[in-house]
């Protein structure tokens, strides 16, 4: 416990003498930080005008996370626990936001919301991911459903993709390999290995992309138990993008990527097992977008048809197909840059089909059929978004959801804020009300393969307020203080006594605290950043996995102009969990357990070399901390790795 205060307080404490900030790079000028956000209204805005909470993940700091997962990523961000992310590579990933559970966190790539209607929470694997294809992140917290739909409860993860380059030709290629091993296994075998590869370009009106991307991890087993095999992960990525630009104002791209893993997984309870998991997405899609000749306004179609296959070899067999057609079509206008309005249609189509052994028979038969377990959903939307010239900003919406097997319900959100400024320096307060719809997933509804499914199940539905302020500093530094409530209705949950799911009889409310900090310094050499996440975990009748406290910080310097290092440090509190292989004889309810809060401490660094070669590397978990992010499960001790990237 001393060293984990230690580490902690040594990082928070030089942090909270200046303001933090992002980190710089190398190479990187002086810049506004996070100066245009786009998740707030699906247009362009200042930082200055945005009453919502939104951080940005930029292409800089993706660059300095070769080697790291998307999970892994997203769990450094204030108010995200992005459980199992530090686990075997193939661990299935909990997204805890704001006290929240999966169903509740919308993720959307280049502007689609992605999921998998065959997954109990018809939530989108993260896993399926590749880091080295995404430009950047914006992550909108808070309820969003009137720009983003059903599921926008918690949180908003917004994926972009990377594009092609202006020049006629050019190429990118990164390796690397690393060591990936327990806190008791420290013998530095290489065990983890990832490679990508792009070609892009410009060619007059027509551009493209295509990369490709593979990982290969083992030697770490997923359970924690004597003797247990290693589980291996391995995984490709495939995606390719063509676009073409009739003229200034008009211009079309289509996709398609194919994202597939195949992950050994252990039994639980802590019993090593020889079982594998292999997931696969084939997606394709199109983005359509003419822009009005007085440029104050566009008209955008986006579309998306993918199709989602999980195969399931163990003791229960099980075979999962789905596919999810979604698309969005909206209008934006910009009335004398102090009205800014989006109007649109957003809608899905999804089904799956699963097929399992049933109890008695000896081979696989289609225990549910996708022309039961389908639903549509149509949401009209309106959005408006007044900027005035002496601070006052005021973001206002609503969508009618319109769903096949719920009928009706009108979600809204109201956001006021106002900013001072001052120079070059801002002080901006912020209110947000808003509301959010969350239909059952497929699965919830007609599982009948495992007996979870209840077609009565009630749609959740949310309120979420929000209040903090924002200052900024010589546009370099900024704070912000936000506190947040979310109370929801109708939860649905697991009955673990019936197996089955069910709505809670009570208002579940959840509130807390984020803090955000950063500055860079000293001729933009030194850059340190840190955020802090209060969440009341009393509230919640299912805290499992959920820290209390949280706290991530970093510090960044640039030796020269070729040489960047890093070091950064994550704390979570005590956390409680469940112990499967101690259950109750009678109601067969779980054991409580408490797992013990834990410190990681990490570094990075890289160095150019001429014009066309990066090297990096770095340590992970430099204290081999012991702990765990799910009972009876490992996690990784100090960890190596080291790579290049070659870009032309």
């Amino acid at each position: 416990m001393n060293k984990k205060i230690f580490y902690g307080a040594a990082i928070w404490l030089l942090g909270s003498s200046v303001l933090f900030a992002q980190e710089s790079t190398v190479e990187e000028k002086v810049n506004e930080l996070e100066e245009v956000v786009i998740s707030d209204a699906k247009i362009k805005l200042k930082r200055t005008e945005s009453g919502k909470v939104i951080t940005k993940i930029t292409s800089q700091e993706l660059e300095r996370s070769q080697g790291q997962s998307a999970a892994m990523i997203l769990n450094r961000v204030a108010g995200i626990e992005i459980n199992g992310s530090d686990s075997n590579a193939g661990q299935n990933l909990g997204y805890y936001v704001r006290g929240s559970r999966n169903r509740q966190v919308v993720i959307r790539i280049d502007g689609i919301t992605v999921s998998d209607p065959s997954s109990s929470a018809g939530d989108f694997d993260l896993r399926l991911l590749a880091v080295n294809q995404i430009k950047e992140i914006e992550i909108l917290k808070g309820a969003s459903s009137t720009l983003y739909g059903s599921g926008a409860s918690a949180a908003v993860i917004n994926i972009t993709t990377k594009n092609a380059g202006k020049s006629a030709i050019a190429a990118n290629f990164s390796t690397s390999i690393g060591t990936n091993q327990s806190q008791e296994d420290q013998d530095y075998d290489a065990r983890e290995f990832f490679n990508y590869a792009a070609i892009h370009g410009t060619l007059g009106r027509f551009d493209y992309q295509a990369s490709f991307g593979n990982q290969y991890t083992d030697g770490l087993s997923a359970v924690e138990a004597e003797g247990a095999k290693s589980d291996p992960f391995s995984k490709y990525n495939v995606l390719a993008k063509i676009g073409y630009t009739f003229s200034n104002r008009f211009k079309v791209q289509v996709l398609g990527n194919l994202d597939k893993y195949r992950a050994d997984f252990d039994n639980g309870g802590l019993i090593d097992g020889e079982n594998r998991s292999e997931s696969r997405q084939l997606r394709i899609g199109s983005n359509w977008k003419y822009t009005y000749a007085n440029e104050k306004g566009s008209i955008n179609f986006i579309n998306s048809y993918a199709v989602l296959d999980r195969e399931i070899d163990s003791d229960f067999p099980t075979v999962y197909d789905s596919k999810i057609h979604t698309f969005d079509l909206y209008n934006t206008y910009n009335f004398n840059d102090v009205l800014h309005t989006v109007i649109g249609v957003n809608g899905s189509n999804s089904d799956f089909s699963l097929q399992n052994i049933p109890f008695g028979e000896d081979s696989l038969r289609e225990t549910i059929n996708s022309d039961d377990a389908d639903f549509d959903i149509v949401d009209p939307y309106l959005n408006v978004v007044y900027t005035s010239d002496f601070g006052l900003n005021i973001n206002a919406g609503a969508r009618l959801n319109i769903h096949s097997a719920y009928g009706e319900q009108v979600v809204y959100n109201f956001n006021p804020s106002y900013t001072y400024s001052f120079g070059n320096n801002y002080i901006k307060g912020l209110a947000s009300y808003s509301t959010a719809y969350i239909t059952p997933s497929l699965f919830q509804l007609y599982d009948t393969a495992f007996a979870s499914g209840n077609p009565d199940l009630d749609p959740e539905s949310s309120t979420t307020i929000e209040g903090g302020i924002e200052l900024s500093h010589q546009k370099k530094a900024r704070v912000s203080v936000v506190y947040f409530n979310r109370a929801i209705d109708d939860m649905i949950i697991f009955d673990s006594t019936t197996f089955s799911n069910i709505n809670a009889n009570d208002e579940v409310e959840v509130d807390g605290i984020e803090v955000e900090v950063g500055t860079k310094f000293f001729g933009d050499k030194l850059s340190v950043n840190a955020n802090y996440t209060y969440t009341n975990i009393d509230k919640l009748t299912d805290n499992i996995r959920i820290p209390e406290h949280k706290i991530n910080a970093s510090l960044g310097y640039a030796f020269g102009e070729k040489t960047f290092t890093s070091l950064s440090y994550q704390y979570n509190t005590k956390r409680t969990d469940t112990d499967f292989s101690n259950v109750d004889p009678v109601t067969f309810a779980p054991t409580p357990v408490e797992l013990d809060a834990f410190g990681v401490l990490d570094f990075y660094i890289n160095h150019k070399v001429g014009k066309h070669l990066v090297l990096f590397g770095g340590v992970n978990n430099i204290t081999n901390e012991d702990y765990q992010e799910i009972f009876g499960f490992n996690t990784r001790g100090r960890n190596v790795k080291i790579g290049l990237e070659l870009n032309f």
